[in-house]
C-alpha cells in the first residue's frame, strides 16, 4: 500500500508512505513508485499522524453513562457512593456480557483513530485484529480497592512489568498520603505507571517512569486534575481517557478540552498521545518513521488550519483512514472509489452525517448489545447503516 499526498502535523511539506508487512516501508517527500496491484491511495488537503494511544481506559466500562451527580474528595468516596444511588443502572449494564462491552469499547477507540489502547483491569485477551489492545502490564487497581496490593506490588515473578496503577485520585490528604504509601511500599523498585495522579507532587513524581494524564474524568469527579505543568519536570506525561463512567466516548473531545487548560504546550500532548506513550509502553509505533508499525491516521484538514490548529480541530467524522498493522480497519466514504477491492468485511456507519466504512459487523454487535439492555445508550452521534459489503485489496 501506498499512501500519497499528506502533511504531517505541523509540517507543510507533503510526503508519500509506502507500507510493507504491516510496517512503514519508506517515507519520502518524492513520489514512490507502485508495483503492479499495489494500493495505491491519492489524497488532497489531508494531514497524517500515527495512531492515537490511548493509555488509559477499562474497555468493559464503556456502555455506562456518566455516573456520579456532585463532586468528591477522592475515587474510593466515588466508588462508594455511585453503587448506593445508582445499583439498578451499573446492574443493566453489568447483564451484558463482558466481551460484548469490550468489544464496544474497542470499537470505541478505534472510531477515534487510536490504535493502541491499554486496558486497565484483568486480562481480556481479546484478540488483536481491529486495534492493539495492550495488557503487557503488572495491572493493579490502586491501594484503596485492591485487596493485598502490597504483596502484589512486590511480586518477584512480574518485576519485568511495569505496575499500572490507579494513584492519587483525590483532592485530599488522602489521596496524597495514598501516594506516599505505594512508594514507601515498593521494595523491589517496580517501575511505576501511575494513572490520574491529582494529588501527586513534584518530589513524588520522580519515583514514577510515567503518569497518565485524564484531566476529564477528573474534572468530572473533582472538578481538579493532575499539575501536569510541573510533573512533566520530573516524569514523563502520557494521556487517557478513562471509560464512559466518567468521560466523553470521544477522545478529541478530551484533548481539545486538555489543550484549553494550557498545562501542556501542543507538542507535549501530541507527545503523550504518540511517540512518549510508544516508548513508555515499549510499542514498535507513535512515529512516522520507516521501520515502525504501520499505525497511521489520514484526516481532512479545515482550510482554515494549520499545523497544531489543524491536528486539534479534528473529529471523528473527519477521519479518512484508519490503519493498524499496515491494514484498513476504517476508512471515509470518499475513498470508496479508490478501494474497489478490499479483503474484509465493513460495515457501514455514520458519524455525525458523514459516512464510514469500519471493519467487521459493528450494526450486529449493538443488535447483541441490546439483547441484553434493550435501552443502551449508544453515542447519539453514531447512526449505523444496517450493510455489510465485502471489499477486496492487494
Amino acid at each position: 500500500m501506498i499512501i500519497n499526498n499528506v502533511k504531517p502535523v505541523n509540517s507543510n511539506q507533503p510526503i508519500n508512505i509506502k507500507i510493507n508487512d504491516g510496517k512503514i516501508a519508506e517515507v519520502s517527500t518524492s513520489p514512490i513508485i507502485a508495483e503492479n496491484e499495489v494500493l495505491n491511495l491519492e489524497f488532497n488537503n489531508a494531514i497524517i499522524f500515527p495512531g492515537l494511544i490511548n493509555s488509559h481506559d477499562h474497555l468493559d466500562f464503556n456502555l455506562f453513562p456518566q455516573l456520579g451527580g456532585q463532586l468528591y474528595n477522592n475515587y474510593t468516596e466515588w466508588g462508594d457512593s455511585i453503587h448506593k444511588t445508582y445499583k439498578p443502572e451499573i446492574a443493566k449494564v453489568l447483564k451484558i456480557p463482558i466481551e460484548l462491552r469490550s468489544k464496544w469499547g474497542i470499537y470505541k477507540n478505534l472510531l477515534c483513530g487510536v490504535t493502541t489502547v491499554i486496558n486497565h483491569g484483568e486480562k481480556l485477551g481479546t484478540a488483536n485484529d481491529l486495534i492493539n489492545v495492550f495488557e503487557d502490564t503488572h495491572c493493579i487497581h490502586s491501594v484503596g480497592f485492591e485487596k493485598r496490593w502490597k504483596i502484589k506490588l512486590n511480586n518477584p515473578l512480574k518485576k519485568h512489568l511495569p505496575v499500572n496503577i490507579h494513584v492519587g485520585e483525590g483532592d485530599d490528604i488522602q489521596s496524597e498520603n495514598e501516594i506516599g504509601q505505594l512508594i514507601k511500599w515498593n521494595i523491589l523498585n517496580r517501575k511505576l505507571i501511575g494513572v490520574h495522579a491529582v494529588a501527586m507532587t513534584e518530589t513524588q513524581a520522580e519515583k514514577f517512569v510515567a503518569v497518565v494524564w485524564c484531566p476529564q474524568s477528573n474534572y468530572f469527579l473533582l472538578n481538579k486534575t493532575a499539575p501536569v505543568n510541573l510533573l512533566k519536570n520530573h516524569t514523563h506525561i502520557l494521556f487517557g481517557t478513562d471509560s464512559t463512567l466518567t468521560s466523553e466516548w470521544d477522545i478529541w473531545k478530551h484533548l481539545q478540552s486538555a489543550r484549553r487548560n494550557q498545562l501542556l504546550t501542543d507538542n507535549e500532548l501530541y507527545d503523550a498521545v504518540t511517540i512518549n506513550a510508544a516508548q513508555t509502553w515499549r510499542l514498535n509505533s507513535g512515529e512516522i518513521v520507516q521501520g515502525k508499525d504501520a499505525d497511521l491516521v489520514v484526516s481532512k484538514r479545515l482550510t482554515d488550519r494549520n499545523g497544531f490548529d489543524a491536528f486539534y480541530a479534528i473529529t471523528p467524522a473527519d477521519l479518512l483512514l484508519v490503519i493498524h498493522k499496515g491494514e484498513i480497519r476504517l476508512f471515509d466514504e470518499e475513498l470508496l472509489e479508490q478501494l474497489d477491492n478490499v479483503k474484509m468485511d465493513f460495515s457501514k456507519i455514520c458519524i455525525n452525517g458523514v459516512c464510514k466504512y469500519v471493519q467487521g459487523n459493528l450494526p450486529g454487535l449493538m443488535t447483541d448489545i441490546r439483547k441484553y439492555y434493550p435501552n443502551t445508550n449508544f453515542p447519539k452521534s453514531i447512526a449505523i447503516v444496517q450493510f455489510l459489503k465485502k471489499y477486496n485489496y492487494c
